[in-house]
């Protein structure tokens, strides 16, 4: 007789009573400190409310439209023009058919969350999922401060741009939200001398900083006045997504003539694009350090491969994948050029290809230098590697290559209000790995220390980590 329990129960994932201790009494509780997600500020700063489920969970999110691609669903109801609820059936008939991708266990996940549906989603469920689901958004209390605050979001740092002018993130730090909305120094765009769109963005932080940008140490003020700008509005991190890290030696004068030949519109060699991201992206960590930043580098990610697709619907729309790029040489390189100046500053190393989980988790050993408690880190499963068997490979790598216990946790690197379950995710995955050596003997039955441990990954280490 198969037992009436619903999917989504007390104890999913945890696979022994020690696992179930360490997830209910250690860490369930921990409030969630999200220091990289990719929510609108606008959205938070006015407390946005959905018309229904489809515009919250399924707009903007390119995990579901993948999956929803790979099974034939016609375009018009992933991005295209069909009704919401149109395009909320075709989402929950695609469901059953994601069996062991993490969108079967994040969707059930976020239902029982949000919403108290326990029940599966699927064709038949659909009708009144979406109704039930559609009209709790659309009643009080239920805007996006709403969503954030009912998942214990005690912090988000959200990824913006140099020329943004964080009206929203000063604008909900004088409401009396109790959720803290930090920024996330994003300068990508300032980099990309080969892509077509540079001058332009010159042109745009030339207005944004006041400062003519007519050489590449005018950039480099440019930059440098955005960036005390955001920290005079309580930044303390920047992010960068990068194929790898850039780290060419260079000279004053090829630098300075790749940025002529950028602003100016006319083409520059892949050697002199390198050597340009190279001085910038060394000029930028230099900077970060003497503010006292995070550096976070997201890296190995290969975007935009369907140059069909992406023409169509633009980027971040679900044409990217795992790439291959060599790593550690010139990671290596950079991390030492800036520790041989004293200049290296608390860092983040993710990666999307579980293939460089040694060499990243290795190389925060290479430079921590007991300045500070888990000063350079070997981030948490990104994007690809977010799902239960990506986080298990991380938190196994880590633990065997460097400290567990001091690791900063999880993060959604997400476009949706409906993901903080994810950490839940992450919290019972952690759980289950720990309880399960507890069970087999592998460590000690020391739960209040382990369960110690737990919250600290959790919730404590982030917080002085990042001086929340």
């Amino acid at each position: 007789m198969f037992s009436e329990k619903p999917f989504i129960h007390d104890h999913f994932l945890l696979e022994n009573k020690f696992a179930e201790a360490l997830y209910h009494d250690y860490a369930k509780g921990m409030p969630i400190l999200d220091y990289h997600c990719h929510l609108s500020p606008a959205d938070i700063a006015v407390n946005r409310t959905f018309n229904n489920i489809t515009e919250a969970w399924i707009h903007g999110d390119h995990y579901k439209w993948r999956a929803m691609r790979a099974l034939g669903i016609d375009e018009d109801y992933i991005t295209g023009n069909a009704a919401d609820r149109d395009k909320f059936q075709k989402w929950a008939e695609a469901v059953p058919f994601t069996i062991r991708n993490p969108l079967y266990h994040w969707t059930h996940l976020e239902l029982a969350r949000y919403f108290d549906r326990y029940e599966l989603l699927n064709g038949e469920s659909a009708e009144m999922i979406y109704h039930d689901t559609t009209e709790r958004l659309n009643s009080d209390n239920n805007g996006c401060l709403d969503l954030l605050e009912r998942m214990n979001v005690e912090v988000v740092c959200t990824t913006d741009d140099p020329v943004d002018s964080l009206e929203n993130h000063k604008n909900l730090a004088q409401s009396n939200s109790a959720l803290k909305m930090s920024m996330s120094f994003r300068p990508d765009r300032a980099l990309q001398i080969d892509q077509p769109h540079f001058a332009d963005y010159i042109e745009t932080l030339e207005t944004a900083s006041k400062i003519t940008v007519n050489s590449f140490d005018s950039l480099c003020e440019a930059l440098k006045a955005r960036m005390r700008y955001f920290d005079s509005n309580g930044c303390k991190l920047a992010d960068h997504g990068l194929n790898a890290i850039y780290c060419l030696p260079y000279s004053a004068a090829e630098v300075e003539a790749a940025f002529e030949l950028g602003r100016n519109r006319k083409s520059v060699s892949s050697t002199a694009s390198m050597k340009f991201k190279s001085a910038l992206l060394q000029f930028l960590a230099e900077a970060y350090n003497e503010l006292g930043w995070v550096q976070q580098f997201h890296l190995g990610a290969l975007r935009n491969n369907n140059s069909r697709m992406n023409a169509l619907l633009g980027a971040d729309t679900g044409w990217d994948s795992i790439g291959d790029f060599p790593q550690a040489e010139s990671l290596s390189r950079f991390l030492n050029l800036l520790d041989q100046k004293n200049q290296l500053t608390k860092t983040i190393l993710y990666n999307s290809n579980p293939g460089d989980n040694a060499i990243l988790a290795t190389m925060t050993g290479n430079f921590n230098d007991g300045s500070v408690r888990g000063k350079i880190q070997f981030g948490s499963g990104w994007w690809f590697l977010d799902q239960k068997d990506g986080m298990t490979q991380q938190l196994n790598t880590l633990s065997n290559m460097a400290l567990l216990s001091c690791f900063i946790g999880m993060i959604t690197d997400s476009r949706s209000f409906l993901s903080f379950p994810r950490h839940e995710y992450f919290r019972r995955v952690l759980c289950n790995i720990l309880g399960g050596e507890i069970s087999r003997g592998e460590l000690p039955q020391e739960i209040p220390w382990i369960g110690k441990i737990v919250q600290d990954i959790c919730y404590h280490n982030a917080k002085e980590y990042f001086n929340f």
